[in-house]
């Protein structure tokens, strides 16, 4: 079953917590802290792989947790690190966040790998809090909580080229011929339900891939027909074959389905209006076509090659796929950029937010709760590590620029104490 879109959640693992432990050996009478640190814990990474086609795994197993770290030990001894999370999606994956629709990446090339959920550090054990002023700390921190969302994940096939045009136009018949790809094909519009991929030969060590574009039809750019499921795909093709029903078999015009493919494109992706197109006016050996092959070059002939073909005997096939080789070798091979998709510029974001609920002062931001998260709340050393922290940061200076009084609450998370001025 071929699949190009998934909704997926996926967690870093957290990081192993610090150790609280002493030297306790004999001889050594005055033993200092001894707590290991913890382990970073794994992060989810999304690798490209070429031998996929599909985002069927992720449609079936929609969770993905890496693990965590281990926790630090006495003796100094720190937890390990664990394994990253791999998971291998094909290449042309787009990969946005679920909550903001923000890019976060594009995976085009074997191997290419993007961390979409980073495992926490693990937490310090004791002996890192060691100092002139506290020789003998007995406190260390938890460890870090790792990266989680929901994600979006979009395929857009990557296919040198790609064939284009209206139901029932002879598009997949093409692809049989020309590849080893075997698409459904019959007598009636919208036979091919799914993209198709085939490998074309051209000669010992020439070849390229093409892609069989489902059938599109007017309005396509607004979501008719297959139209936003299959538009994507067409973006990711270095040069288009736009096939079209010579004969003009099921009463329609040639030359008015070439426009309207063409109006829908440019509707959907202004670049796509301008990316190579070659026409192959199909279905050759029927009655009617020679006089709309004449038809088709005297309006199109002075923009675009011609190629009179027939899928089905195979006349003109071999000079088509030739040409197309031949075009494709002096078009960039990269994949061509999607609008919309630049690179993301990454903002600083605040080190904390104040807001109020019911009377509470709540406090969000990333590295405020990152703290929180790692304190032993229930470690009194620790809470008054996390209170010099919350005053370095400026966090109470601004909770009294916001209104708050003695006794007012504030809360970070999961974390609710009262204000004390």
């Amino acid at each position: 079953m071929f699949y190009d879109r998934a909704k997926i959640y996926v967690k870093g693992g957290d990081g192993g917590n610090g150790c609280v432990a002493f030297r306790r050996e004999k001889y050594v009478p005055v033993g200092g802290p001894w707590g290991g640190d913890g382990g970073r814990g794994g992060s989810v990474i999304l690798r490209g792989d070429g031998g996929l086609r599909t985002l069927v795994d992720l449609r079936y197993q929609r969770h993905y947790k890496a693990q965590r770290g281990r926790h630090g030990q006495g003796k100094n001894k720190h937890g390990r690190s664990a394994e990253d999370l791999v998971v291998r999606v094909p290449l042309g994956t787009v990969v946005k966040d679920a909550a903001t629709g923000r890019l976060l990446g594009d995976i085009v090339r074997e191997g290419q790998e993007l961390v979409v959920a980073r495992g926490g550090r693990g937490g310090r054990g004791n002996a890192r809090f060691a100092g002139p002023h506290n020789k003998a700390p007995a406190m260390a921190e938890k460890g870090e909580p790792g990266e989680e969302r929901w994600l979006i994940v979009e395929l857009k096939l990557l296919a040198d080229a790609g064939l284009v045009g209206f139901p029932n136009a002879g598009k997949s018949t093409l692809l049989a011929r020309v590849s080893a790809a075997r698409p459904k094909i019959a007598g009636y519009p919208f036979t091919t339900l799914t993209p198709n991929l085939g490998m074309v030969r051209v000669d010992e060590g020439k070849s390229f891939v093409m892609a069989d574009i489902p059938g599109l039809i007017e309005g396509a750019h607004a979501g008719a027909g297959l139209g936003h499921d299959f538009l994507r795909h067409v973006e990711r093709t270095r040069l288009l074959v736009h096939v079209v029903d010579a004969a003009g078999t099921e009463g329609r015009d040639p030359l008015e389905d070439f426009a309207v493919i063409n109006r829908e494109l440019a509707l959907y992706n202004e670049a796509l209006a301008g990316r190579t197109q070659v026409i192959a006016a199909n279905k050759m050996d029927l009655p009617g076509s020679e006089q709309n092959l004449a038809r088709l070059r005297d309006k199109l002939g002075d923009k675009y090659e011609i190629y009179p073909v027939s899928a089905v005997t195979g006349r003109g096939v071999r000079e088509l796929v030739r040409r197309i080789y031949e075009l494709l070798q002096q078009i960039p091979t990269a994949p061509v950029p999607v609008e919309g998709e630049a690179e993301v510029v990454h903002r600083a974001e605040p080190r904390f937010v104040i807001s109020k609920e019911d009377g509470v002062f709540v406090v969000t931001g990333r590295e405020i709760e990152r703290h929180v998260a790692m304190t032993n709340l229930d470690n009194e050393e620790a809470v008054e590590r996390l209170q010099r922290i919350i005053s370095l940061m400026g966090l109470e200076q601004a909770l009294r620029d916001q209104g708050a009084r003695d006794g007012d609450l504030v809360r970070i998370k999961d974390f609710t104490f009262e204000f004390v001025d």
